[in-house]
């Protein structure tokens, strides 16, 4: 069963059209395609879906959505899309006292599914944020420089506490990228077996076994060579499959040709550590699929 759940559209900082990243996945063989959006945020950026496109989003999305099952026969001869469940979601972006709770999205009832995801890290000392994510591996090392005075395990602790924060107060269907804080690290500044590191990673895992969130296994990193393994990396795997914690596999698509890249060699490893099953959700509601 091929799906992703994690897909940006022009919508937000993807490339294309909601149809032309169904396109691709009708011509790969997708049975589900959830659209996940960067939720709006209360300032000027180039990566959010602005509030005022919300409801345009909501509604070509929609409109891509005939089929009530996976694989069914037309619904009527006017359909023009079948053999793909659709999926309305939102990744939301992550900063207490910033951005709008998931809850607030979750009563409209207009969504299937939440991913919660940090890129822009708090310091309750400053002002400013901390972006860890995009293109320029130079915004990483100068918002450590100035926002947290270098201090490696402050800033690094700072962005798993407000992962744990995500999950306590906005209980996403879905983490996002869990250990993105180590993209644009590459051991230049921690060890990922370090202990201090270690038990931040285990006491984010126990949160998101409580509240039974599901953990993505995100290959962007990978294909886009900004990191040398998956987020989450084989270590961290390795105890989500011993903390019986569900995962899924999400390309965290920016243009229709990601839709799937990554996924046979995230496939291989994940089958490696013992992992037989990936969690999808469908019009139906979550269900485990076959690796």
């Amino acid at each position: 069963m091929l799906f992703n759940l994690h897909t940006h559209t022009h919508f937000s900082d993807g490339s294309s059209a909601p149809e032309e990243y169904l396109k691709e996945a009708i011509r790969q063989g997708f049975s589900v395609l959830g659209f996940s959006d960067h939720s709006p945020v209360p300032f000027d950026n180039n990566f959010a879906l602005r509030e005022e496109r919300m409801e345009e989003y909501i509604n070509t999305v929609r409109k891509l959505s005939p089929c009530p099952t996976p694989n069914p026969s037309p619904v009527d001869e006017g359909s023009k899309w079948w053999g793909c469940q659709i999926l309305l979601g939102l990744e939301i972006d992550y900063i207490p006292g910033i951005t709008v709770p998931i809850e607030t999205y979750r009563k409209t009832n207009h969504f299937d599914y939440f991913i919660g995801s940090v890129h822009l890290v708090k310091n309750v000392n400053h002002s400013n944020l901390w972006f860890i994510d995009g293109p320029d591996i130079s915004i990483y090392d100068s918002g450590l420089r100035d926002f947290f005075h270098r201090d490696i395990r402050l800033a690094v602790s700072s962005y798993y506490h407000q992962i744990n924060q995500m999950i306590i107060t906005q209980k996403p269907d879905i983490i996002g990228h869990l250990d993105k804080i180590k993209m644009y690290n590459r051991n230049r500044y921690f060890l990922e077996d370090e202990n201090w590191y270690v038990q931040l990673i285990e006491e984010t895992l126990d949160l998101i076994r409580e509240n039974q969130c599901v953990v993505e296994v995100n290959t962007r990193g990978l294909y886009k060579k900004r990191s040398d393994s998956l987020f989450p990396g084989p270590d961290i795997l390795r105890k989500i499959k011993a903390m019986k914690i569900p995962i899924t596999l999400c390309s965290d698509a920016h243009k229709p040709s990601e839709l799937s890249l990554g996924f046979e060699e995230a496939r291989k490893l994940l089958t490696g550590i013992g992992f037989k099953s990936l969690s999808v959700i469908t019009h139906e509601g979550w269900r485990e699929v076959s690796l």
